[in-house]
């Protein structure tokens, strides 16, 4: 056992705090156009991943309904990746993909392994809802 294997649970949940919190800056910049970007009109895609960011980010982050937040995120990265960055040429760290690839994985991963501690779906399963 290593050292950090004790603190894997607590340590994934910053992990998804944290990834979640970064994505729902990246939604502020297309909704709220903050962060050094031009807010994108509502009803256009650039304006539905902008909802998909913000929202879901902040979902993530709270741990709530996080497993099929985290695979529509995912989804939404591949399909950013797939129209953006890939006609620009086959590598992501060439193309400008690299985020797209990056956070397409980490939510991948996170559906996968649900919220976790530190999550209000986990406070729901036990029913220990504070508000």
């Amino acid at each position: 056992m290593t050292f950090l294997e004790s603190y894997s649970a607590h340590l994934f949940a910053l992990f998804r705090i944290v990834v979640g919190l970064l994505f729902a800056c990246h939604g502020a910049q297309k909704l709220f156009g903050v962060l050094g970007f031009k807010a994108m009109p509502l009803m256009s895609q650039m304006g539905a991943a902008g909802i998909i960011e913000f929202f879901g980010g902040i979902l993530i982050a709270l741990g709530l309904f996080v497993a099929p937040v985290a695979l529509i995120a995912s989804g939404e990265m591949a399909v950013a990746y797939f129209q953006q960055h890939f006609p620009r040429g086959l590598w992501p760290i060439l193309n400008g993909g690299e985020m797209a690839v990056f956070y397409c994985f980490c939510f991948l991963y996170i559906a996968s392994v649900g919220a976790g501690a530190w999550s209000l779906d986990h406070r729901m399963r036990r029913k220990q809802l504070w508000f």
